[in-house]
């Protein structure tokens, strides 16, 4: 494929298994999620690649409704799994893992008082919503197997894509956490590397609210690090990586705004201190053809009952 080339990880040797998947049809094709050759050769070279407009508001507005939706049926009491990008705080909590197969709800690590109760209401105390919107969702899997998407992911060359994690995130005001530098593949990892980040703003993003912030062209230096399972816990197999953030460039936008990340583009959003939220939505892809495997240590897993379904094939 045209936007892939084959890296050597650092990472220790893992054991690989196919990914398993269920046939679907193919969905009819729509013109106007393909890519240009301009648009194609920007995305190789930086990285990222920012498409304006590219979900309709009326999209944007089905998404976030039913992201409420799914709120007001969350129980707080159901789970005490505390989301941190900073220090991997749900590493040893089974809820994190057992989220790659179902809708599970994690919260702001600022939400909650030295006493563990929240300090506001739900609505505005949960990080966000993961990892498995795009399947077990009927308004997400919609929205996530959209023709245009289709046609857009087709573009990039993909034969046999598979979406394996999706996340709702609230960027909730004044304590939406950070999200430090990482790449992608580092947790959506596949050999050889094969990570597509779609990545929606659902609410404008700018500076104050904790918008993207990019590294262009760092992608061509590889996968630093990676993120799996050893013994029922998550860990890194290398330290995290020091980046000069004076050369990264904000990515302020729109609701409706596409923001497409190759797997080993370096990217991250700082902290939230604004009175104003940050909805977005992202779905992650990997190439699954008969050349490409998902290791068996890899944080996500599927049953073959509940296997991941490929966008086509």
């Amino acid at each position: 494929m045209i936007l892939r080339r084959s890296l050597t990880s650092t990472s220790p040797k893992c054991q690989c298994r196919r990914i398993l998947v269920r046939a679907t049809k193919n969905v009819a094709e729509v013109s106007h999620g393909i890519l240009s050759k301009e648009q194609i050769n920007q995305f190789n070279r930086d990285g990222f690649l920012v498409l304006p407009d590219f979900a309709t508001s009326e999209e944007v507005s089905t998404l976030r409704k039913r992201a409420n939706e799914l709120v007001q049926g969350f129980d707080p009491e159901s789970s005490s799994s505390i989301f941190s990008t900073k220090n991997q705080a749900a590493k040893t909590d089974n809820y994190f893992l057992d989220s790659a197969g179902n809708i599970s709800f994690f919260f702001e690590e600022k939400a909650f008082d030295e006493l563990g109760r929240l300090r506001q209401a739900k609505e505005l105390s949960i990080n966000k919503i993961g990892h498995s919107m795009h399947d077990m969702d009927p308004v997400f899997r919609a929205f996530s197997r959209s023709g245009k998407i289709l046609d857009l992911v087709k573009s990039l060359g993909y034969v046999r894509p598979l979406p394996v994690q999706s996340m709702y995130i609230f960027k909730q005001p004044n304590i939406g956490g950070e999200v430090v530098p990482h790449q992608d593949s580092s947790f959506i990892y596949t050999q050889p590397l094969s990570c597509l980040g779609l990545w929606w703003a659902l609410e404008d993003a700018n500076r104050d609210n904790g918008c993207l912030w990019a590294l262009p062209q760092e992608h061509k230096s590889g996968l630093r690090r990676r993120f799996f399972v050893k013994e029922g816990k998550v860990q890194f197999d290398h330290a995290a990586p020091s980046y000069d953030l004076s050369s990264f460039v904000p990515i302020e936008c729109t609701a409706g705004t596409l923001v497409l990340l190759q797997g080993e583009n370096v990217h991250y959003s700082a902290e939230n201190s604004s009175p104003v939220s940050r909805h977005s939505y992202s779905m992650h892809l990997v190439e699954s053809t008969q050349d490409y495997t998902w290791p068996a240590d890899n944080w996500a897993q599927r049953t073959a009952e509940n296997s991941w379904i490929p966008l086509y094939e």
